[in-house]
């Protein structure tokens, strides 16, 4: 019979304390998010209705509902997600498959890692001087969406590069050996493998689109509009700005409206997340690796 050295001991001492501490540090990471959920359903829930999601909101946003900034920020996201991700992938595929390792490639990977880091605040006075002035935007739908798009485009570009260099190089190989272009392999084979990964820097922008307030306050958001946009033209209201102006902006505001506001946007990630997340793992089920 096996029997226990003073070594297989000690190994098991320290593999238990490591454990017990990751666990410790997991709901130390986990606890705070409990804490701030808990507290959004608790001095939310009241405030949240199918009138409070369906109407507009009236008495000086001090009642109503929020339909005109869901539908507005819905637009946002789609709009973002439609400039940034054609975009961000092919970026990806032209560093991950075609662009050779030089001083050029070097430089264009560290100015997507700077951008990552340029505060949102300094998006949004681009975005004002790029989309809405020098293009010609205005202040609208399409100035803010191509805003959150260029700030969240290098999310898309490493979340998609990581995955394309992921997928085994003998793939390649295989398809050069049969005669395809590198382009057809991209096209078959590649990208169909690496679908998964690229979603996972879709769900991490819309996450962040979602969210952004900077952004959209100086190039397409609205204070107070209470009908909806017609084209990508027109400005619209949003969830994060809505949540700021009746937090801090407006006067005798029932405590429940900013937590209801607040619920429902973190709802609404929460759902695009889930959805994305499920459309992921069905890909990922399909993989040939």
């Amino acid at each position: 019979m096996f029997q226990a050295t003073a070594l297989n001991l000690r190994n098991a001492r320290i593999q238990s304390l490591a454990r017990i501490l990751l666990l410790l540090v997991t709901g130390i990471l986990i606890t705070p998010v409990l804490v701030i959920l808990g507290m959004l359903v608790v001095k939310g829930a009241p405030a949240v209705s199918w009138e409070f999601l369906t109407a507009d909101p009236v008495n000086g946003m001090t009642a109503g509902g929020i339909f005109p900034a869901l539908v507005g920020t819905i637009w946002l996201v789609a709009v973002a997600l439609a400039i940034s991700v054609p975009i961000g992938v092919s970026a990806a595929v032209y560093l991950s498959e075609y662009a050779r390792d030089n001083w050029l490639t070097r430089a264009i990977n560290l100015a997507i890692i700077n951008l990552a880091g340029v505060p949102s605040i300094v998006h949004a006075l681009f975005g004002v001087g790029a989309f809405v002035l020098f293009f010609r935007f205005g202040t609208s739908i399409l100035a803010a969406s191509c805003t959150l798009a260029v700030m969240t485009l290098p999310v898309v570009i490493v979340a998609s590069k990581e995955s394309l260099q992921a997928v085994p190089r003998a793939f390649r190989e295989a398809c050069w050996n049969m005669g395809a272009t590198r382009w057809q392999t991209i096209r078959r084979v590649v990208l169909p493998n690496s679908i998964s990964g690229i979603l996972t820097g879709v769900i991490l922008e819309v996450s962040r689109t979602t969210g952004e307030t900077a952004p959209i306050m100086f190039t397409g958001a609205a204070f107070f509009l209470p009908f909806l946009p017609q084209s990508v033209f027109d400005q619209t209201m949003a969830m994060s700005l809505h949540l700021f102006v009746v937090a801090t902006q407006v006067p005798n505001v029932p405590e429940h409206l900013p937590f209801g506001v607040a619920l429902v946007l973190v709802a609404m990630v929460l759902t695009m997340n889930a959805a994305s997340i499920a459309f992921r793992m069905v890909l990922r089920g399909r993989k040939k690796w």
